[in-house]
């Protein structure tokens, strides 16, 4: 009875804090909250999963959480679900008790949670609370001075798992990484693409490519290989990627994606809006826990249709009458794929933080493809407290100096990128995590 009473305090406590924190602060109020009440009460999150009535959802994996989440949310939405998200991808365990603390209610359930979680705190958040579905998209080198290599953060997963006997597992068998989370498992689905093919000319990636050995020790060996470790690849020991549930193959369009889906003998046209080979991995991931769901093929595509990408997801804007692309930059591989959907034509800003949410190594902006712009028709502009570090890695991919101009300032490097007159010139924004909370909190 005390721990309930302290569970419905938490509710009226957490909306006093964020009343109180949108009143006195600029925040976007997406942490605060949850950090209160689990200051509050430690053991909140252990009653939350009492106000799902059907299923819980969990996504991690270093690129792709806040899409992939997003797609899903939106997928069950549209298939009239109510369903409780951490939309805005605040997802460690203060994050994830924000968001079910402004939205429970005494008397109120939701059909489903759909919930990103950070890979380090995963774990964690499967102390408090169990999940009926983990979506795995990636493990790629991250904040090396946060998480250390690939083997701890994959760890934390596994540990995640190994206390969720009954969670079925949907992973990404093009990742060599992520499929080893499948081994002696049972409730395992796996999705991934057969053939990728794109609608425009692609240049050839300049950013490095790490190798990666078998569980045996040897090096993988690869038929295809798409992008970073992402591909179909095998080892003389037997390991080999496995049979996919949900295949596809994939044109990737300069403006949107298809995506031809094979599953139970069925094959299934589906289109994203979403810019990049990166995204069409979003997508499939979305699509293959909807199909497992038995949502309608027609529901899916009409959420495809209608999702809209939120905080520097491929959001798009329009500042000071320009139409803007900004998309999160934050480790080498992300940040290689990213670069090479950038429009050449546009006004770029790249604003690099080195905060903590950053992490404090920015040594990945050297094993970036920032190559791709050399061919760069206007003006490239670094900017946040290493616009000097980014400048020089520009330099050295070939951009001339005189495109390049500093501006530490973030909101006087996106005021003169949109400083044109021309309206139909568009803008590109690449920003790291900080510096588009920064973007997101100012008024253009």
């Amino acid at each position: 009875m005390l721990q309930k009473l302290k569970f419905y305090l938490s509710l009226i406590i957490a909306r006093g804090a964020y009343t109180g924190i949108k009143l006195f602060s600029n925040s976007s109020g997406t942490s605060f909250a949850g950090k209160t009440v689990l200051k509050f009460y430690p053991e909140f999150l252990s009653h939350c999963g009492e106000y799902i009535t059907q299923k819980s959802i969990t996504i991690s994996g270093t690129n792709g959480k806040t899409t992939t989440s997003g797609l899903i949310s939106h997928i069950l939405e549209t298939n009239n679900n109510s369903v409780i998200h951490n939309l805005k991808g605040a997802n460690m365990l203060t994050g994830v008790a924000n968001v079910f603390a402004l939205n429970l209610a005494p008397f109120k359930r939701f059909d489903y949670s759909v919930i990103e979680s950070d890979e380090a705190y995963l774990n964690k958040l499967y102390d408090y609370m169990k999940s009926d579905y983990l979506v795995v998209t990636n493990l790629f080198r991250d904040q090396l001075d946060r998480y250390g290599e690939l083997a701890t953060t994959a760890s934390f997963i596994q540990k995640a798992i190994d206390k969720n006997p009954d969670l079925k597992l949907i992973l990404n068998a093009d990742d060599p990484l992520v499929t080893n989370f499948g081994t002696n498992r049972e409730n395992v689905i796996y999705y991934g693409f057969e053939e990728i093919e794109f609608a425009y000319k692609t240049e050839k990636s300049n950013a490095p490519t790490e190798v990666f050995n078998c569980i045996c020790g040897k090096p993988l060996e690869y038929s295809k290989q798409f992008f970073a470790q992402q591909g179909h690849y095998h080892c003389s020991c037997g390991f080999k990627r496995p049979e996919c549930n949900y295949s596809a193959h994939v044109k990737v369009g300069k403006e949107s994606s298809v995506l031809h889906v094979s599953y139970k003998g069925i094959t299934t046209e589906f289109t994203t809006h979403l810019v990049g080979l990166y995204n069409a991995y979003n997508a499939l991931a979305a699509i293959t826990f909807a199909l497992e769901n038995h949502i309608p093929e027609e529901i899916i595509q009409k959420a495809l249709n209608s999702y809209k990408s939120i905080f520097g997801r491929t959001e798009k804007r329009i500042i000071n009458g320009h139409p803007t692309l900004i998309q999160l930059i934050k480790n080498p591989t992300g940040a290689s794929e990213v670069l090479k959907t950038v429009d050449l034509n546009s006004n770029i800003v790249i604003a690099i933080n080195d905060n903590y949410a950053d992490g404090r190594d920015i040594s990945w902006l050297w094993d970036s493809d920032f190559e791709q712009l050399k061919n760069a028709q206007k003006l490239v502009i670094t900017s946040g407290i290493r616009a000097n570090d980014m400048a020089t890695r520009l330099k050295y991919a070939g951009i001339p100096q005189d495109k390049i101009i500093i501006e530490p300032s973030i909101k006087k490097a996106i005021e003169l990128a949109s400083a044109g007159s021309n309206k139909n010139e568009h803008i590109t924004i690449l920003p790291s995590y900080t510096a588009l909370l920064k973007i997101n909190k100012e008024k253009f």
